[in-house]
Formats: C-alpha cells, sequence, structure tokens
C-alpha cells in the first residue's frame, strides 16, 4: 500500500460507513472518456445546473472558459455537486478557449462543438471510440468562431418545433443522458483508471471531513517520522 492509499484509508476513518459504501458506488460509474466544456456561460442558474447534470451523469470533469463572464454556482441548483467533480478554470490571459482546447486536443480528447443549424452527428451518432469533449456556448450567441474552428465535428440535438435552441442547461443534460447511456452500453473502457479512482476518492474525503487539511497534515507527518 503506497502513501496515498494509507492516506485514504486514514481519511475514511473520519467518514461514516454510509457515506464510504456511497463513495464506493459513485465511483464505479465515474468517467473521464466525456467531458463537457463550458464557455462564456453567465447565468448562474444554467451554469449551475450544467455542474449537477455533470455529477449526475457521473461525469467528472468541467472545463470551464472564461473569456467575458465569470463562471459563477449557485449553490440552490447545484447542490453541493462542485464538492465531487474537478472543475478546471481558464481565464487567466486573452486566449482562454484556445488554451483549454490545446490541452484538452493534447489529452487525446475530440473537441465536438454543439449547434442547433448545421452538424455532422446528432447526439445518438456522434462516434464514442475516442475520448469526447463536449463545448457548449452562451445562452444567446453560442460558441465562439474560435471554439467552431478548433472542432473536429458538430454535433446536434434533434428538434421538431418552433424554438431555435434549447436552453443550455437542458441541452447539457440531454447531450450528456444520451452519451453516458451510450457509453455505458459499449464494450468502450470508458471508467477511471485505478490511479484515477484512487485520487477522486481522496479529494472527496477532503471534502467530507472537517479540517481534513489538519488531520492530513497529521498523517504526513506521522508517515514521515515511521519511515
Amino acid at each position: 500500500m503506497n502513501t496515498e492509499e494509507k492516506l485514504l484509508e486514514f481519511l475514511m476513518g473520519y467518514v461514516s460507513v454510509n457515506r464510504q459504501k456511497r463513495f464506493n458506488e459513485v465511483i464505479q460509474n465515474r468517467t473521464r472518456h466525456i467531458t463537457m466544456v463550458i464557455e462564456n456561460v453567465f447565468q448562474p442558474h444554467n451554469a449551475s445546473a450544467v455542474l449537477r447534470s455533470c455529477d449526475c451523469f457521473g461525469i467528472q470533469d468541467v472545463h470551464v472558459i472564461e473569456n467575458y463572464n465569470s463562471y459563477q454556482v449557485n449553490p440552490n441548483i447545484a447542490l453541493g455537486a462542485s464538492k465531487w467533480l474537478n472543475m478546471y478554470k481558464y481565464n487567466e490571459n486573452e486566449y482562454n478557449t484556445v488554451e483549454c482546447l490545446t490541452s484538452l486536443k493534447e489529452k487525446g480528447y475530440t473537441l465536438v462543438a454543439t449547434s442547433p443549424h448545421k452538424y455532422d452527428y446528432t447526439i445518438s451518432e456522434l462516434p464514442l471510440d475516442n475520448k469526447v469533449a463536449v463545448m457548449l456556448g452562451t445562452e444567446l450567441q453560442g460558441l465562439t468562431d474560435q471554439a467552431f474552428e478548433m472542432a473536429d465535428c458538430i454535433v446536434n440535438i434533434p428538434m421538431f418545433g418552433f424554438t431555435e435552441s434549447f436552453n443550455i442547461s437542458v441541452s447539457a443534460a440531454l447531450i450528456m443522458y444520451e452519451l453516458t447511456k451510450r457509453l455505458h452500453e459499449s464494450d468502450i473502457n470508458w471508467q477511471l483508471t485505478k490511479e484515477e479512482k484512487l485520487q477522486v476518492m481522496l479529494d472527496w474525503a477532503r471534502n467530507a471531513v472537517k479540517k481534513s487539511d489538519a488531520i492530513e497534515k497529521a498523517f504526513r507527518r506521522r508517515n514521515t517520522e515511521d519511515s
């Protein structure tokens, strides 16, 4: 058992048996095969609803591009979902979209833009053999030209009414539902690796335990002394 595994075991000693059981159940359905990218979303209820859907559908990572708008979490809608996700923000330079999407491409993700107008696939047709990063834009303007230029393909949610597009939080939920359903029914190895599960579980334990920083510091000090 390595140090991180020992730390997890130590922190779990402060977590209730029921919560530990829930952690072990949820981690089995977590994935990084699909990730969500949110560009310039500014309405707090929509942004928070996307986080909540990510947690519900087992999508561990959310990438947030803040070129113009700050991504604000509404706790009444997110209901604590952000504690269980890895959220990465890009807001430190003029080309945040390029920084985020370049990083995802380097990690092997296919960049998938969303649009109600032109598209290469519907969400039921999108290939899932490779990891996919699904990009969603603002409620009124959609994704930036930069995002579309860097996209590998464009996906669409079929609609049959007069309204041009779904609300962004509804779009996100529909996309995640369809893609995770297809993923679970496939032979694709979509679950987290053993190391990824360990790191995510450590994050969850830290969030669940009061004063976890002090507890972890004491553990590492004792572990160093023992070694």
